[in-house]
């Protein structure tokens, strides 16, 4: 509950503050003295509830609203104005309801003479109180004026004592009076303090309220003389009331008019306490003339009329700034929802309407539409807004904007625009806010000047012009003495200076914005330190640790007189500063505020992109310690900006906040953003951070430009041809024909056509989105058919989802219709070496041709590619550049190996620096195709709006209204794709657009199919947000959804059934849906790692544009693109001319050279070096060389710049235990460790990690441990408040984390396993596709850690490392009942199974009995009947359940093993001799079982594994059956043959789907000593847990004697079985 004023009210809904506006969780709204309509205050009122009563309309949520006031005349004017039903909703009772009956007098004073008139109405009061208190009642004696409440009581008591009837007025001396007496002593107040003993008192807005009103309540105070606020804000009866003279003083008017009848009823009220009295009296004293004026106004009242026009213009641009109202038809439609439209309608002629004017337009449209345009030109003159007459738009300023948020008003903003400008001292800006509309009223009044010129003298430490006789040379000497913490005497100043202060600190603040807005830099520091400067009551140039209240003014004076700056103390140690100060003890205290001032060390590191643009990369760094009293619990906010002192301007500005346990853990925070520069070059730009709190808290960075090297400029463009479009008929063969729809190649594609088709050269074609790129990969695939029939084509694609979009497509156009074979390969989908080794065309993503091509050497189809096409290949400059940089790298150097030319096709969009790709990809002039940005099919037209605001949630919810716009302008009827950041912004968007919709004549014009089949396929539909959107025509598109879900909204979109598509930035990548109109909502996304938002690559923005137009409709498309507004510069600059490629190899280089090593390509230093030179890397480097930190391009510079880089991966490879380097510091050898890593595809640190962190005899609490610390899981974004959410989640799992670490990425990642394996409810969504990224990582992860473990010869840690990977796979902990993998079965089923036994039937001889507490039981028990395994559950479960169940139980893999041991026993003349491990144990003690082998000797362990199938019907699958997993999983086995007794490890093998039959061979070594020992095989699956089995083989060695005969009789010595 909140209980507010209606200003602070309209102020927070003026700003739609976080995604959901507070407005917006409103329910109930209560209006207390609604009557005050009439008042200065009344447009308040009735801009709140218009702007409620429309967004209860726009977004159909109701809100309630309760008005409460006063008997009013119009009481049915003001129903209507809250909408209220008039027969239900309104409650009206007249004065016969009072509680205590009223006795009303009107005494009128005739002398018209001024002096005469007050000394009579002295007089009339005096005698009507002195009846009262005789009587014994207590009185209030109402005053206009606070001076006068001083007046009147001394009067009074005055007149009292003269009369000699001061007695009566003495309050009793009760009990509880000289603790009264005591209190008013205390007050500074001099007045109260004389008047109390008299039992008199004076009660106004300022001083000792409470005190005074406790008084009067406990009857210590006969009489009160008070100003009508009491009547208004206290609720203090009396039973009689005076009313002593009717006029008061209007300050806006500068005179005096009459009191109005609101404020006479409402005094009359406070008479009469109904505890006490039977009736109540009121009395007006007022001047003869009056008397019948109020008579009548009390007998019969006038109705209250709205003042809305006086504060339209202010009202009207706070509308616009919020975005609800954008053009004058919706403005006219708002004024209809004020107090002011009832009026106008009811009364016309009070608003100036004639009697025909409203005669003639009875809805007062046009009258409405006059109101608005006059008021529109205003504020366009006064540029809050632009307001175009022609179309009736309005759009917001940042000057309107700035206005409304800080409650300026329109004239205050004209002052403003006369006033300001960039080059204005501290004295002229307090002049400038002392000239403010919002000060008006206050006046400069006689008794106040001789005051104000001490003060003037005393604590203005700037000129104060107007001096103490103008009303602004007052604002401003009260503002300085509020700053000097002045002391003031009168009444009237110390209110005023209180105004003044609250006012002023809320100007000075929107200045600052203005300032900042217009990029002034000078003015907007002093801004910005005068806006402290009051907040803080302490002039610039005192010591800022005068902001801490600790310190004793002694000290801070000392340290003031010593010129003791805190740069100077923080390098003092405490007892020095002590001894300065005379005061030795306080040292400590001092140096402990002098490190609590905020402060932070700016770091800032410079790249060009371009001539014109450079990135700044700035590290800040937090250097004070937090204290919570000081610093709150939060953060410290600064604001930041570049400027450029010689032309005086703001670059780059932006608002931050260092996080309290960024300071605690001096954890850098990077800023990057960008600024332009000019040649000739500035020599320095300054990189300015001002704290937004503190005073003295700043630092400055300099930017120098002495060593910067801009890059070199681009080559131009390819120029289109005007060419003869080519017929299909070109490519000369019918079957290629027959692949396309239309007749005759683009412009574009015409132009490449002979360079692709008929020539082997290699091509790059740079051309924007949407023009047919992926025709012209396909002709060059073509070409391979022809020419090259037995080699292989490859075609990369950067994401899965294009991938799958190329499959789909290709498989139907080349395999069915041209019988080619197309084989996918991604990280979801690996097919086995055959059919890669059939495969025409393989389609894949960069990671895994990386990972595949890696070890070309022994992959023969690696060898026989003869074309690579990279699709995207612009994708180089993004963090997953480097992927593409080696495997392009690696082709060359395969092809300069194996002595065939491997063709390579880089497709792109239109790029900047083309020649740099052009020459590293070795293509000549003849294969480079660089096509303009402008060259598409469907010409584009593209509008950019900024928009302001720190806050990203904010600032995407200021764009939704923009975002509706434009598709009404745009494209009311053609489809639309909306881009945003995340799955959250889809569903938020989603939702406001049907807000809008709502209020619109057809809320579904966005549905194109008929509501009834659209409801039959929402039925189907499993998101529930997407069952609203779909209704309403949207559709929502993102990784969270349901994969049909998905296909749903893709084929309604496609099909053009819907019109709208709110989709996250992967799909514009991902899927080929072109729109009419494509609106990019917000360039930034919220990046887990760094935990702040952060920009889209511009490669991502061109795409996003590149879905508008679609070439078959359309003969233009839209791109409308919403920004943050500091960024807009920047999209203008590169949405036209492209962006240059840089690469990103540098961050990496340690893990592609470890690959390298590992594959044997580079053996030393000096390879290393010549690696680097194949890379694109390498050429940009020479040619920007500034953007690598490179200092200058001379050959020695490079050669060290290299050569370090060289080192220093080499080093952090060596650390990871992946490499050796020679003893003569020139060679290279890998190790075992690095081949893992590179084999694995993982990063060198977490193969590091596995050799630090894993133990002999690791259990599965601390691999889980391990495994979630990799490296790989550091990109796990942790999104907003995420913290709390783990560490909810941490609450519902088994083991127990890091409490610190909850925004770890590691740690939710370790939480997200957990809740996996525990089949706990996750917080949110986006939880479910995290745990997904988790998971798809989580297998190759362990199986490297298997091999660490191997390599080691640890059995315990294998053996758990493979249980870990059951768990992963199933979901289930490892020590979980093996029968919870069966799908739809949870913990409380499991008794079902427990109760179960045989014995109920006539048992079958050899049938399992007893209870089932594992999976083999259980497919024991059933026997492959279902009926058998139906009848253990139909109790607990449904039958769908209970047969998806069934068929999980089917499919588990049952293994009989058996065993032989091949080796050498005998003579060369037996040569192979094969003996069988029997399977069956005759005597345990039979000496016969043990397995005789010589010493020291390679025996091969055959192990022979057959399938049992148990009944299933069906075709065959090799897929593990893995409900919880999220891709398809192949079924294998490990095989682990150790020795228990030692913990070894002596052989691991991997062995893959069992279908029928397979036989697996692994070698070993017997011990070098003789005597007898237990080997054990373990066979564990890697998919099912439950289903593991284990072999004891016994083996007896005897000593290795090669030359004598050994008969061996090998007995039926069997190994003991076990069924795990």
């Amino acid at each position: 509950m909140l209980v507010t004023t209606p200003e602070k009210w309209d102020v927070v809904t003026r700003k739609s503050v976080g995604d959901v506006a507070l407005s917006q969780l409103v329910k109930l709204l209560i209006l207390d003295e609604v009557h005050l309509l009439h008042e200065d205050r009344g447009p308040v009122l009735e801009s709140i509830v218009a702007r409620t009563l429309r967004q209860v309309e726009s977004t159909q949520s109701m809100i309630r609203i309760l008005g409460l006031s006063a008997t009013l005349p119009n009481y049915l004017d003001v129903a209507t104005f809250l909408h209220v039903n008039p027969c239900i909703g309104l409650f009206y009772f007249d004065g016969r309801f009072r509680p205590v009956p009223l006795g009303q007098t009107f005494i009128g004073i005739k002398t018209t003479n001024k002096v005469q008139q007050l000394n009579h109405m002295d007089e009339v009061c005096y005698e009507n109180v002195l009846k009262q208190i005789m009587a014994g009642h207590q009185v209030m004696v109402f005053v206009h004026a606070r001076n006068a409440t001083v007046r009147t009581a001394m009067g009074l008591r005055e007149k009292a004592k003269n009369n000699g009837h001061i007695c009566h007025f003495l309050s009793p001396q009760g009990s509880d009076y000289g603790q009264a007496e005591k209190q008013v002593q205390r007050s500074r107040n001099k007045q109260l303090r004389e008047l109390f003993p008299d039992g008199f008192s004076i009660h106004h807005e300022r001083q000792d309220r409470s005190l005074v009103e406790n008084l009067f309540s406990n009857g210590h105070i006969k009489v009160l003389v008070c100003t009508a606020t009491l009547a208004w804000g206290v609720n203090l009866p009396a039973h009689a009331v005076v009313i002593k003279g009717t006029q008061i003083y209007a300050a806006k008017r500068g005179s005096f008019v009459d009191l109005g009848i609101l404020d006479v009823m409402q005094i009359f009220g406070r008479a009469g306490r109904p505890q006490f009295d039977k009736f109540g009296e009121g009395i007006i004293i007022t001047t003869h003339d009056k008397l019948s004026h109020y008579l009548t106004l009390l007998t019969q009242q006038n109705p209250i009329e709205s003042q809305f026009l006086e504060s339209l213009a202010d009202n009207l641009n706070a509308e616009i700034a919020l975005g609800t109202v954008t053009n004058v038809e919706e403005a006219v439609k708002w004024i209809s929802y004020t107090y002011l439209y009832v009026r106008m309608r009811a009364n016309p002629l009070v608003y100036g309407i004639s009697h025909k004017a409203y005669q003639m337009d009875p809805g007062l449209e046009k009258h409405r539409e006059q109101l608005v345009i006059e008021v529109g030109r205003k504020l366009d003159k006064a540029r809050m807004i632009r307001f175009e007459e022609r179309t009736g738009f309005f759009s917001s300023t940042d000057l309107g904007r700035t206005a409304s948020h800080y409650y300026i008003k329109y004239n205050t903003i004209e002052t403003f625009n006369e006033l300001f400008d960039a080059h204005k001292t501290e004295g002229d800006i307090l002049a400038i806010v002392s000239k403010a509309e919002e000060f008006e009223q206050i006046k400069v009044r006689e008794e106040e000047i001789e005051e104000l010129d001490t003060l003037l003298n005393d604590f203005c430490e700037l000129p104060a012009p107007g001096g103490v006789e103008n009303n602004y040379g007052k604002i401003n000497i009260l503002l300085q003495t509020y700053i000097s913490r002045g002391e003031m005497d009168s009444f009237s100043l110390i209110s005023d200076s209180a105004y003044v202060a609250q006012n002023a600190a809320r100007i000075v603040r929107a200045l600052f914005e203005i300032a900042l807005r217009k990029r002034w830099p000078a003015m907007t520091y002093r801004l910005l330190n005068l806006s402290k400067v009051i907040d803080k009551r302490l002039w610039g140039w005192v010591s800022p640790l005068r902001q801490f209240s600790v310190l004793p003014p002694s000290v801070l004076s000392k340290l003031e007189e010593k010129n003791l700056t805190v740069d100077k103390m923080k390098d003092m140690r405490k007892d020095e500063i002590g001894h300065m100060l005379h005061h030795v003890k306080i040292g400590l205290k001092v140096k402990q505020c002098v490190h609590q001032i905020p402060s932070i060390i700016m770091e800032a590191t410079i790249q060009p992109i371009t001539r014109t643009v450079l990135r700044v990369r700035l590290n800040i760094t937090p250097d004070f310690t937090w204290n919570d009293q000081v610093h709150g619990t939060v953060g410290e906010p600064w604001w930041i900006w570049v400027e450029d002192p010689t032309n005086d301007h703001i670059y780059h500005s932006e608002y931050f906040i260092i996080q309290k346990k960024q300071v605690i853990t001096k954890e850098p925070q990077l800023l990057v953003f960008t600024i332009p520069i000019f040649e000739p070059l500035p020599s320095q730009y300054y990189i300015r951070a001002v704290s937004d709190r503190w005073l003295g808290a700043e630092a400055v960075c300099i930017i120098n430009f002495q060593h910067l090297i801009l890059p070199e400029r681009h080559p131009p463009h390819t120029e289109l041809l005007d060419l003869q479009p080519l017929p299909i008929t070109a490519l000369g063969h019918r079957e290629y024909e027959a692949l396309y729809k239309f007749t005759h190649f683009n412009p574009i594609q015409t132009q490449i056509f002979h360079t692709l088709y008929h020539t082997d050269c290699n091509v790059l074609l740079g051309a924007p989105t949407g023009s047919g790129k992926t025709v012209a990969a396909e002709l060059a695939i073509f070409r391979v058919f022809n020419k090259y029939p037995t080699s292989k084509a490859v075609y990369i694609a950067p994401l899965k989802a294009l991938v799958r979009e190329r499959i789909e497509d290709w498989k139907v156009r080349i395999e069915e219709k041209l019988g080619k074979k197309v084989v996918e390969l991604t990280g979801d989908v690996t097919p086995d070496m055959r059919a890669i080794a059939q495969a025409d065309l393989i389609v894949t993503t960069p990671e895994k041709w990386d990972g595949v091509s890696r070890s070309w050497q022994n992959r023969s189809y690696v060898q026989k590619v003869s074309i690579l096409i990279i699709d995207e290949i612009h994708l180089l400059g993004d963090e997953r550049g480097p992927v593409l940089e080696v495997i392009v790298s690696r082709t060359n150097f395969i092809s300069s190996h194996t002595e065939k030319p491997v063709r390579v096709v880089g497709l792109s969009t239109a790029l900047a620096n083309a020649r740099d790709l052009a020459d590293w990809l070795n293509i000549n002039q003849m294969g480079l195709f660089n096509f303009r940005p402008s060259v598409r099919p469907v010409p584009l037209e593209v509008h950019i709006q900024g928009f302001p605001g720190q806050h990203y949630c904010p600032r995407m919810a200021s764009m939704n209204k923009p975002a509706f716009q434009a598709i009404r302008s745009h494209s009311p009827a053609k489809p639309v794709l909306i881009f945003v950041s995340s799955r959250r912004q889809t569903r938020l968007t989603a939702l406001d657009l049907i807000a809008f919709l709502a209020t619109e004549d057809d809320p579904k014009q966005w549905l194109k199919m008929d509501e009834r089949e659209m409801n039959d396929i929402i039925v189907t539909v499993r998101d529930s947000n997407l069952k609203l959107t779909l209704a309403f025509g949207i559709g929502m598109h993102h990784a969270g959804l349901h994969e049909r879900d998905r296909k749903t909204v893709e084929e309604l979109f496609v099909n053009c059934k819907i019109q709208v598509l709110i989709a996250t930035s992967t799909l514009a990548w991902g899927v080929n849906f072109p729109a009419h109109l494509v609106i990019v909502k917000g360039t930034e996304y919220y990046d887990g790692k760094t935990r702040r938002y952060v920009d889209y690559p511009i490669t991502d923005v061109l795409q996003m544009m590149g879905r508008a137009g679609r070439p078959q409709f359309d003969d233009q498309g839209k791109a409308v693109i919403l920004v943050h507004d500091i960024k807009k510069d920047f999209y203008k600059k590169f949405l036209y001319e492209p962006f240059p490629v840089e690469s990103s190899l540098l961050e990496v280089l340690a893990d592609h050279l470890n690959a390298e090593i590992a594959a044997g390509t580079v053996t030393s230093k000096q390879d290393a070096m010549d690696y680097i030179t194949w890379t694109y890397f390498f050429r940009r480097l020479i040619m920007n060389p500034t953007y690598y930190n490179l200092d200058d391009v001379s050959h020695d510079t490079m050669n060290k710049y290299l050569s370090s880089l060289v080192e220093k991966s080499l080093f952090d490879l060596e650390c990871s235990y992946c490499i050796e380097i020679g003893e003569d510091n020139r060679s290279i050898e890998p190790l075992t460790y690095g081949r893992i890593a590179s084999y694995y595809y993982l990063k060198h640190p977490t193969i590091g990690m596995f050799k630090d962190q894993l133990k002999p005899e690791s259990n599965i609490e601390e691999l889980l441990l391990i495994l979630t610390n990799a490296e790989e899981y550091t990109d796990l974004p942790v999104r907003h408040n995420e913290d709390q959410m783990n560490s909810e989640l941490a609450k519902h799992l088994p083991i127990e984390v890091n409490p610190h670490s909850f925004d770890s990425s590691h740690t939710k990642t370790h939480l997200l396993l957990q809740a996996h394996f525990s089949h706990t409810m996750l917080p949110c969504p986006d939880y479910a596709t995290d745990t997904k990224t988790v998971l798809d990582q989580a297998i190759r992860i362990c199986q490297a850690m298997l091999d660490v473990a191997a390599h080691h010869g640890w059995l315990v840690t294998a053996l758990n490392i493979t249980g870990l990977v059951q768990m992963v796979v199933q979901g289930r902990w490892i020590h979980d009942s093996s029968l919870l993998t069966l799908p739809n079965i949870e913990p409380q089923h499991l008794y079902l199974f427990r109760k179960w036994s045989q014995g109920k039937r006539k048992s079958v001889h050899g049938g399992y009995q007893g209870p089932i507490e594992c999976l083999p039981e259980l497919m024991a028990a059933c026997e492959g009947k279902e009926n058998v395994f139906a009848s253990i559950l139909d109790s607990e479960l449904q039958t769908a359940h209970i047969s998806q169940a069934w068929n999980f139980l089917c499919r588990l893999p049952i293994l009989n093993v058996s065993l032989s041991i091949k080796g050498c026993w005998d003579d060369p003349v037996q040569a192979q001799n094969e003996v069988p491990v029997p399977s069956l144990i005759t005597d345990s003690r039979d000496d016969k079982r043990w397995i005789k082998l010589h010493a020291d000797q390679e025996y091969v362990l055959q192990i022979n594994l057959q399938r049992t199938q148990m009944g299933y019907q069906g075709k065959q699958d090799s897929k593990a059956v893995a409900p919880r997993f999220p891709k398809v999983k192949d079924e294998g086995w490990f095989l682990i043959l150790g020795e228990v007794d030692k913990k070894e490890l002596i052989a691991l093998k991997r062995t893959g789907y069992v279908r029928n039959r397979n036989t697996v061979s692994v070698a070993f070594y017997t011990p070098e000593t003789p005597g007898k020992c237990i080997y054990t095989l373990y066979l564990m699956s890697d998919s099912y847990l439950g289903m593991d089995q284990q072999y004891d083989i016994y083996l007896n060695i005897i000593p290795a004697s090669p030359s004598a005969q050994v008969t061996t009789e090998v007995s039926d010595a069997m190994s003991h079985l076990a069924l795990k």
